[in-house]
């Protein structure tokens, strides 16, 4: 059995002296795994980088076996994220989000395709100008997996003005007045995901979003399987926390 397809390195863990895992967010067949022979060497191992995108070809003699990869390099785009830390933090955090919670071999062409964009855009700015796109990201993955949000409407009124909190139970938009009484148990709403400007979305609206995305990630699609979300992605919140504060101090 044999296909091609363009795919987005994950990570590579050694197999043996010379051999090398490796993981893929593929096109046409999902988040995907192989053997790739010599990635011990420095020449292979520098394409076999998180982040660049690849064009495999994967090998195996019944669709159940682990397979062999061979690789040709498409974008080698992953010393472009060393420049600003964080860059890098963004990209980790994207890259353990997507391996976390995407089932291997199930096809997901959109959720590729959206991390594409996302991953070129993070080397060219910093959190202000990519934060609100990897919030879309992390919620376009809900969606893609069956958990999309409803923040249309208020759940509890059904108006759709004035919407500033998320349930954390239904994921279902509330508005000011009929969560008032319950503001402490609920989400905030950042109002770029309900028609502003992303280009200008304050920090704390973007640290806002990474809790709402992280929450449902971690209530829908990881805790179910019993796992928590990665290290990678707390180092993005604790970013923007950061940032947040820095801001303050500066005031």
């Amino acid at each position: 059995m044999q296909w091609c397809d363009e795919a987005i390195v994950l990570s590579l863990r050694s197999h043996g002296e010379t051999a090398g895992i490796l993981e893929l967010l593929t096109r046409e067949h999902g988040r995907h795994l192989g053997v790739v022979h010599g990635s011990a060497s420095s020449r292979v191992r520098s394409t076999l980088q998180p982040g660049n995108r690849l064009n495999v070809t994967w090998r195996a003699r019944v669709p159940e076996h682990l397979g062999v990869l061979a690789v040709e390099p498409s974008c080698t785009r992953a010393a472009r994220f060393f420049e600003k830390r964080n860059s890098l933090v963004a990209l980790n955090a994207a890259i353990a989000i997507a391996a976390a919670v995407l089932p291997e071999r199930e096809p997901h062409a959109t959720a590729y395709q959206d991390t594409e964009v996302l991953i070129d855009a993070i080397p060219g700015g910093d959190i202000l100008d990519w934060g609100p796109l990897f919030v879309y990201w992390e919620l376009g993955l809900l969606n893609e997996l069956g958990f999309g949000l409803d923040l249309s409407v208020c759940a509890v009124t059904g108006v759709s003005d004035d919407l500033i909190y998320v349930s954390p139970r239904s994921g279902r938009a509330v508005s000011r007045e009929a969560g008032e009484q319950y503001r402490d148990r609920l989400l905030s709403l950042p109002q770029f995901l309900i028609g502003g400007a992303t280009e200008n979305a304050p920090m704390t609206d973007i640290s806002a979003g990474l809790q709402l995305s992280g929450h449902f990630l971690q209530r829908w699609v990881l805790q179910p399987c019993g796992k928590e979300i990665p290290f990678a992605r707390k180092r993005l919140a604790d970013l923007a926390g950061r940032e947040i504060a820095q801001m303050t101090v500066s005031e």
